[in-house]
Order: C-alpha cells, then structure tokens, then sequence
C-alpha cells in the first residue's frame, strides 16, 4: 500500500492545475507546476498539503475573495478526500480578515473534504463569534456541515491543537451537540459520541450527566451515548456500567483462564481461553474485556483495554471463550521484548491477572 502522502502526486496536481485553469485564464499552469512539485519527494503528507495552499496563494489573485471564488469552481471537479483540504486549508492560512465570508467559504468546502482543521483557526482567533456560526451550522440540512459543526469545536481533535476553552469548559459546545443527538446519520453520529468522549478525559461527572440527561427510547441517540462512553466503560467507571445496566455480581465466576504459550515471539498471537459461569438462578448482563499490559521503553507496564463482549449470561450459564491478541509489528505502536500481563475484566472489575514473555 502506498503512503498516504502518495495522494499529492504528479497526477493529483496536474488536475488540480488544468482544473484551476479553466476557471481562471491567467493562472500560470507551467510555473505552478514547477512550483508544487519541487522538493516533492522530500516533503510528508501535511507539508505537502501546506505547500500547495502556499504555492495557490503566489499563483491566484491577490485579492482573497477573488481567490476563493475561483477555488470554489475547482473543488468540484476533483476527487473527494484528503487532496481536497488544500482548500479549506487556503481559507485557514489567508482569511482571517474575512471572517464571515471565510467562515462562509469552509462550508461550503467542508463538503468536498473536511473543514474541521481550518475552522480551528477562527476559534483560536475569536471563539465566542465562531461558535455562534458553528450552532447555526447544526441545524443545516447537509450532513457534511453538521458533522463541521461538532468535529470542528472537539477539544482534542485528532491532528490537531487543543481546544484549550472547551478543555477547561465543554459546556461551551454542548448545545451543539444537544441539536445534533438525534441525528440519523452515521457520519455526525460518530463526531458527536467522539466529541463527548473527548469531555470524558477531564470531565466524568458531565459525560454521566449527559447520559441522564438525554436518555431517551430514540435508537439514534442510544448509539452516540454508547459510544461517547467508551472510555469510561473501559475505565471501569461504574456510573457509566450502570446507565447500560453493567453492575459487578458475584455470581460471575471467571473459570479456567489459560494462555496456550506463556513465551511468544513479536509478530505472533497470544491465545488465550476462558470460561464464565453464572452461578445465580437469574440472567446477568455482562461486559466482557481483557487488558494487555504492555511492556514501553522505561521498563514500566502500560495498559491498555480491550473489548470481548456484552451479552446477557442466562441462569446457571457457563461461556466458554478462545481468544487472541496479535503481537504484530504497526507503525502505530513499538513492542519491547520481556515481561507483559493479560487479565480478564468482568464488568469493569479486574479478575485476574497473568504473565507472558515476548520476545524477539
């Protein structure tokens, strides 16, 4: 598979200079190929993105508006995805000083590829008028907006700054959420669940009044609250357990917890079996998770949880269960060779614990 930096090409940028062509007879297509492609293969993703926004700037008008409309013409003409944030990210370098026609300007560019990083920008400039805007921009009929509306204010949006106002105070953008915890698409749904995760890493108690407060028997809003909570679910936070009726019983008994191999080498599996048993004469809803507790660089255990599964253990059930972990090599995550542990979580307790060794 192909870098992702790969997507701003020779080809990618050939279209994008015939395209702008068309929309503005002047612009020097030779020149700006030259221009955007110099250096290619030394640059990463993002400097590639940014150097495209620069290198736009030096070839359009110099007036902003008139740039921007002219951008606006092109974007539809090229694949949707991440080439195309070059266009919002235009917006975010140059339109400060043009607040309310750039903010105007990402709408529309969010739904060719998302805003979500330049619209930043503007909050960091002036919060309180941007959010204004953002509130309006949930109630639109287009789903790529609405998205903009919740992704774009995150506090810890991924790739990107901190939201240091909606960190200290994330009451800030819940009403924006509170417009969009019906919604019926996925793509919003899952902004408005990662955003309220987001409020769980230094506000709890809100997230659990969240649950509270927007119970309700809408299948849409069921989803986003379940997975907004999936950190304190992981977390064992048993107020978050209990809103889904996940509570610690002592008639689950974790049976036979057995590795296949204590030593494996990195790049192989962890297998690993187990049996629950419901000892009581009434069914038990349970959540079933594994930690891994993975060795890092200072010789010290970091953990990480897993999900295995959220059943109902009918009266005097037992399940029996084989599972693994794969140990293989990502760019996501180093693995260092020597003592680990896996444990078994029912219901957000920590059962039991065993050690394994990995190796080289």
């Amino acid at each position: 598979m192909e870098p992702l930096k790969e997507l701003f090409n020779q080809a990618y940028f050939l279209k994008l200079a015939t395209e702008v062509k068309k929309a503005h007879q002047l612009f020097d297509e030779k020149n700006f190929l030259k221009e955007v492609t110099n250096n290619l293969s030394e640059r990463e993703l993002n400097e590639r993105l940014r150097h495209t926004s620069i290198t736009l700037k030096d070839f359009l008008p110099n007036n902003f508006q008139e740039a921007v409309n002219i951008l606006k013409q092109v974007v539809p003409n090229l694949k949707t995805g991440y080439t195309t944030l070059v266009f919002p990210d235009f917006v975010g370098l140059y339109g400060i000083q043009h607040f309310k026609f750039s903010l105007e300007a990402l709408s529309y560019f969010t739904q060719f590829g998302s805003s979500e990083f330049a619209i930043r920008i503007f909050l960091k400039h002036d919060f309180k008028a941007t959010l204004n805007v953002m509130q309006g921009w949930a109630k639109s009929d287009n789903v790529h907006i609405r998205r903009l509306a919740s992704e774009g204010c995150r506090p810890r949006l991924p790739w990107s700054f901190k939201l240091d106002e909606v960190v200290k105070n994330p009451e800030l953008t819940l009403p924006i959420l509170t417009s969009l915890k019906e919604d019926t698409e996925l793509y919003v749904k899952k902004s408005v669940a990662n955003h309220i995760n987001d409020y769980s890493k230094e506000h709890p108690e809100l997230v659990i009044k969240i649950l509270k407060d927007w119970k309700s028997n809408n299948p849409h809003t069921t989803w986003i609250l379940k997975h907004a909570s999936r950190t304190l679910l992981k977390q064992g936070n048993t107020k978050a357990l209990a809103f889904f009726g996940i509570k610690e019983n002592s008639d689950l008994n974790l049976v036979s917890f057995n590795l296949k191999k204590q030593k494996i080498k990195i790049g192989d599996n962890l297998q690993y079996s187990f049996l629950i048993q419901n000892t009581s004469k009434k069914s038990i809803s349970i959540r079933l998770e594994y930690a891994i507790y993975f060795k890092i660089a200072n010789d010290k255990l970091s953990k990480k949880v897993f999900k295995i599964s959220e059943k109902e253990i009918t009266n005097s059930q037992t399940l029996s269960f084989e599972k693994h972990h794969s140990f293989k090599l990502l760019s996501t995550r180093k693995y260092y060779s020597g003592s680990h542990y896996i444990a078994i979580i029912i219901n957000g307790k920590e059962i039991e614990k065993t050690k394994f060794n990995l190796t080289e």
